[in-house]
């Protein structure tokens, strides 16, 4: 490849910085370009609440120092793209001009949901996705605000629920679903999520949908109707239900979309020297068993940027996931899942085991297909070994297997042993399969006892 040849990245989330580093390690000659209108440089997504709580300044959310860019050739445009032209290969900026590429990776990433609600555009009303979106969420809740209400109960929605109530500002949560992000989680897990977030203060409106946001004589939000008719003060309203591929200025192009770009197993579009990854990019196929076209997660963006960097100075290869993995926090609880496990499922086809700590804050589910074989793991309120799950899922391992060996994927077993030894218990009361439990120390009995 010439030094000429020139791959623009469009968007600086963490699928396209790692395609442009990767590029750059594999690469010395290739010029590469990345441009946002975001921002100059990339930074953690996860770490905007930090930054709205005061924990952090926007500056220490970037991985990277300044330099690190030019140091390895790395040109950064701080621009927002209005249209693609891909038969010239020339994109045209809002700002006036355009510029070239020879290869084009989509990496735009995505925008919160918005369902057409009637005030859905009103001034304090906004989702979080972007730092744009920090931002305006600053200027949303610097005066005035002491209720607001969220839309959608999940991973976006618990970070700005946290966000306001670290503000003093008391939340609704508005939830179509019979239990707090019950679309993705089984009903247990579901339920303990929902009490942990109601052992906060914050008001949990189960099965209930947002109708409408009522305006006041200045334009800002002053309420929301619910779909049962109930009227709620707020001065601040949240959409997380949910996040879109960020893909509107491509929809009237000649790049096929559904919703999102699509793309095949080597991240390729329609368009010759063209491709997709990350939150933008909709696979045409599943890529792997129990898994989403579109993934949105920040692990599977490294994974697309990692291969695609490859696939770009190499001869090609698919992309092979592997075992799902995703962690977050609800709270104060973490959360953790591997493999495949769905919210509902049938008996006929399919088992479970369920284990719940006593506090009601802890518990563990292995997901086990006719054949006894795990096929994903949820786990809340302690860690487990990525590498263990990882290994167990992949070789197929029978749920006996993962039981008595579940010490082994411990991440601090001086302190959390006791959890370990009491979900083999409750498996061996269970299944009455006998599991030879390691001798305690003096440590972990003390614990056990106030576990």
């Amino acid at each position: 490849m010439s030094n000429t040849h020139h791959i623009v990245i469009l968007g600086n989330g963490i699928a396209g910085i790692t395609c442009a580093r990767q590029l750059r390690k594999q690469s010395d000659s290739v010029k590469i370009t990345v441009i946002s209108g975001e921002s100059t440089y990339f930074f953690s997504r996860t770490a905007l609440m930090y930054v709205f709580m005061g924990h952090m300044k926007f500056e220490h959310t970037q991985p990277y120092e300044n330099w690190f860019w030019e140091k390895n050739r790395i040109e950064l445009l701080e621009k927002w793209v209005e249209r693609v032209d891909f038969a010239e290969k020339e994109l045209h900026f809002q700002s006036g001009g355009k510029f070239s590429y020879d290869q084009l990776v989509l990496a735009t990433g995505s925008k919160p949901n918005k369902f057409g609600w009637p005030g859905q555009d009103l001034q304090g009303v906004q989702g979080l996705y972007s730092k744009q979106d920090l931002e305006l969420m600053e200027q949303n809740t610097s005066e005035g605000v002491n209720h607001a209400v969220i839309v959608g109960g999940g991973l976006i929605g618990i970070e700005m629920a946290e966000m306001l109530a670290y503000k003093g500002i008391s939340v609704t949560f508005l939830v179509r679903e019979t239990g707090f992000w019950r679309n993705v989680l089984p009903k247990e897990e579901s339920a303990l999520v929902g009490r942990h977030v109601s052992e906060h203060h914050m008001n949990l409106r189960l099965e209930t949908e947002l109708a409408e946001i009522i305006p006041d004589e200045f334009g800002r939000v002053k309420a929301v109707r619910t779909n049962k008719g109930e009227e709620l003060p707020c001065q601040f309203v949240g959409l997380t239900a949910g996040v879109t591929p960020n893909i509107d200025f491509l929809k009237e192009t000649d790049l096929k979309v559904n919703r999102g770009i699509l793309v095949d197993s080597f991240f390729k579009t329609n368009i010759p020297d063209v491709f997709a990854i990350g939150d933008c990019a909709e696979f045409h196929e599943p890529p792997a068993v129990g898994r989403n076209k579109i993934e949105q997660v920040w692990y599977t963006g490294r994974m697309h940027g990692e291969t695609l960097a490859y696939n770009l100075l190499h001869d090609p290869v698919p992309y092979q996931p592997g075992v799902w993995f995703n962690s977050a926090k609800f709270l104060d609880i973490e959360y953790q899942t591997y493999g495949w496990v769905p919210s509902d499922w049938s008996e006929e086809a399919f088992n479970s085991f369920y284990w719940e700590h006593e506090s009601g804050k802890v518990s563990i589910r292995l997901f086990i297909d006719h054949e006894n074989k795990v096929l994903g793991v949820n786990n809340f309120g302690f860690r487990l070994s990525h590498s263990f799950f990882d290994k167990a899922i992949k070789e197929r391992w029978e749920v006996v297997e993962v039981i008595k060996r579940l010490e082994d994927a411990n991440f601090a077993p001086e302190f959390f042993a006791p959890y370990i030894q009491a979900i083999q218990s409750a498996f061996q009361k269970k299944s009455g399969i006998a599991i030879k439990l390691k001798k305690r120390t003096f440590i972990q009995k003390l614990l056990g006892a106030k576990l």
